[in-house]
């Protein structure tokens, strides 16, 4: 939810340009040009690290999450209400690595904006829009998973597609509808008309947020948290108690209504964890963003812009993380990538290749 060329809440531009009158001797964004912001370029080795760094985040982010989005509407045996859940949620992460990390890296590496000032806008938007969408996804799988361990009989009957859909819709609707909102009405900059005046600068990306959108953003990331905290919290519960309950049903002969219902609260299980294991990648990821945007608003912005950077390409990663989650832990993830990278998912039937193993 937030984004590496906003000021105040999401970019250091703006710090960058505090000091656009009192360098007199420093270089410039645009050296033809009034009002240009100061550039504090790197040293060629440290560019060229961060460069790779950066550009390979965004490029596993794109092409990571892509085959995830394959997989799972390619391959029949992968078609249910979950599983799209989690292909929406690598469309949030691919988009923010196609439309948000690539920019960013040029703006953190060269320290200017110089993809224009619509686009300023418009990246700003994706990035706060994806990145919401990410944590309200997370927080629908989060609720889908207690539902599915709590009772796996009867999971296919209450988190049918329709539900799926409905979630998917609102994880994309609230999150468009808010930052293309907190953008273009400028409600964000409201009391801060004169702070903004004096800090624009040309090849800067500037968003001025007060501490009450500050306050909201804060919420829209805390409160989907808890939820999935909670939730996480149950599921551990519930699966302690399933395996004890295995455990004494295993010294005992079974009925075969209950084999099968072991094996699947055992299949849940297993997705549960790995799904809380990518909640848990988010939440370590983006907390200490948020936690420092925060507390950075009511204390005057002091965090620096090194700092501010590195948190935000910490955040940024995330959009990465989720696809090498799956390929360590699902056999049919590792199947699907190696049916797409070797061209055979292009053969006529390959939908209905049997990716789980016997």
């Amino acid at each position: 939810m937030a984004t590496g060329d906003d000021s105040f809440l999401w970019d250091q531009d703006s710090i960058l340009s505090r000091d656009l009158f009192s360098a007199t001797s420093a270089e410039l964004c645009y050296e033809n040009l009034n009002r240009s912001c100061v550039r504090s370029p790197y040293s060629p080795g440290p560019r060229l690290i961060l460069y790779a760094v950066f550009g390979f985040g965004a490029v596993l982010a794109v092409c990571g999450n892509l085959l995830v989005m394959t997989s799972i509407l390619h391959f029949r045996q992968l078609h249910s209400p979950a599983n799209f859940l989690v292909a929406s949620l690598a469309c949030a992460d691919f988009l923010v690595g196609l439309t948000v990390m690539p920019f960013s890296t040029v703006r953190s590496v060269e320290g200017c904006w110089y993809f224009g000032e619509i686009y300023c806008k418009l990246h700003t938007c994706f990035d706060v829009s994806f990145c919401s969408s990410s944590i309200f996804h997370l927080c629908f799988i989060s609720v889908d998973r207690y539902i599915a361990v709590s009772d796996p009989l009867i999971y296919p009957t209450r988190f049918t597609a329709s539900v799926s859909n409905k979630c998917i819709t609102f994880s994309w609707l609230l999150s468009i509808s808010y930052g293309f909102s907190l953008i273009y009405t400028g409600a964000s900059e409201a009391g801060l008309e004169d702070l903004v005046s004096a800090l624009t600068c040309v090849g800067g990306c500037q968003l001025a947020v007060n501490q009450s959108w500050v306050f909201i953003n804060f919420l829209l990331f805390l409160i989907p948290t808890l939820v999935m905290i909670t939730v996480y919290s149950k599921i551990f519960l519930i699966a302690k108690q399933q395996a004890q309950n295995i455990e004494k049903m295993s010294k005992q002969t079974a009925r075969a209504s209950d084999s099968y219902k072991d094996r699947v609260a055992k299949r849940e299980r297993k997705a549960a964890k790995t799904l809380g294991i990518a909640v848990a990648a988010f939440l370590l990821s983006w907390l200490p963003y948020f936690i420092d945007s925060f507390i950075d608003a009511f204390l005057g912005f002091i965090t620096p812009t090194y700092v501010y950077e590195i948190l935000v390409w910490i955040a940024y990663y995330n959009s990465a993380m989720n696809p090498l989650i799956y390929a360590f832990f699902y056999p049919w993830f590792r199947k699907a990538i190696k049916l797409t990278v070797t061209g055979k998912i292009l053969r006529e039937n390959s939908s209905t290749t049997n990716l789980f193993p016997e």
